[in-house]
């Protein structure tokens, strides 16, 4: 935790630079990634994990915190403002303002409204970790992920009915024909998520495929399936963290990455890839209770491979 709180001391070492010597406080995020010993990918996605939101708002939050003061004292021109806390115009910081406040620059001026706070992040040690995870690595050869695609928005929590209406549409037949198609692990549908946007925040957008995955193409008979051509993706040889949910809740499916980004990489000698998140349904075999199961692609860190 020690690296991850030197982090956050250098978000206000460098947003104060900026605020002292009247330019733009720019936050290296590369330099905050060396800080933690990882890279600047991992810091992003641990970070919003950890945090509950993407750094970028937590700068941002941390900013009009400070800023605030100097809006409601009335002594500078809000472009002067603007530009020492790191913004181009008046206009720019304006909208920064209202969306982490809830009310202008100007207004806030004019009035005593409520303004909202953000402390400096610490991150601490808990008692959490008294149950241990379950968890297996598993090795994978290439494959390929046929199925069909769709640009959909994230939502943190709770269902997500942009991912509702896609399934309905496509509907039983499409699933079955996709089913079919299954020759490699995770085995049956997946539902699988890759190219988010960078701050994975809600509201920012990911594909969002249901595929099955198989070790060679299907034989070009020459017929179109009732659903139109399916989409590929392939995906490179990795090894593969494979988490289990409790049960096949939204909420607790939802839970498996706060789990592996807060819990298990902190805990082990890996770091995630960059490659496709896959959710794999295991139905009941052996008295075992209906689950999800979640594979990431990952390696093992620097340190750990020698």
């Amino acid at each position: 935790m020690d690296s991850w709180n030197r982090a956050i001391a250098l978000i206000e070492e460098q947003i104060a630079d900026g605020t002292h010597h009247r330019t733009s406080g720019t936050v290296d995020v590369a330099r905050l990634a060396r800080a933690t010993l990882t890279s600047e990918h991992h810091f992003r996605r641990m970070f919003s994990v950890l945090a509950g939101m993407p750094v970028s708002e937590y700068v941002r939050r941390r900013r009009m915190t400070l800023a605030a003061p100097a809006v409601l004292s009335g002594q500078e021109p809000l472009q002067d403002i603007a530009v020492r806390f790191g913004y181009r115009s008046a206009d720019a910081f304006s909208r920064a303002f209202r969306a982490v406040h809830g009310v202008g620059p100007v207004d806030a001026r004019r009035a005593a409204p409520r303004l909202r706070s953000q402390p400096p992040l610490r991150f601490t040690l808990s008692v959490e970790g008294t149950q241990q995870m379950t968890y297996r690595i598993e090795t994978l050869d290439a494959f390929t992920l046929l199925g069909r695609r769709r640009r959909l928005p994230i939502v943190q929590q709770g269902p997500n009915p942009a991912m509702t209406a896609f399934l309905d549409e496509l509907g039983q037949k499409t699933l079955e024909d996709i089913a079919a198609l299954s020759t490699g692990r995770p085995p049956g549908v997946l539902a699988v998520c890759t190219a988010f946007e960078e701050e994975r925040e809600d509201g920012s957008t990911f594909d969002y495929w249901l595929a099955a995955a198989t070790q060679s193409p299907p034989p070009d008979d020459g017929r179109q399936p009732d659903h139109g051509p399916l989409e590929s993706l392939e995906v490179e040889a990795h090894q593969w963290l494979v988490l289990s949910s409790q049960g096949v809740e939204i909420e607790e499916i939802q839970q498996l990455w706060p789990q592996a980004y807060g819990e298990w990489f902190p805990a082990n000698p890996y770091e995630p890839l960059d490659a496709p998140e896959m959710l794999a349904t295991v139905h009941d075999d052996g008295g075992e209770e209906d689950h999800m199961e979640l594979w990431l692609a990952v390696r093992p860190t620097a340190q750990s491979s020698g």
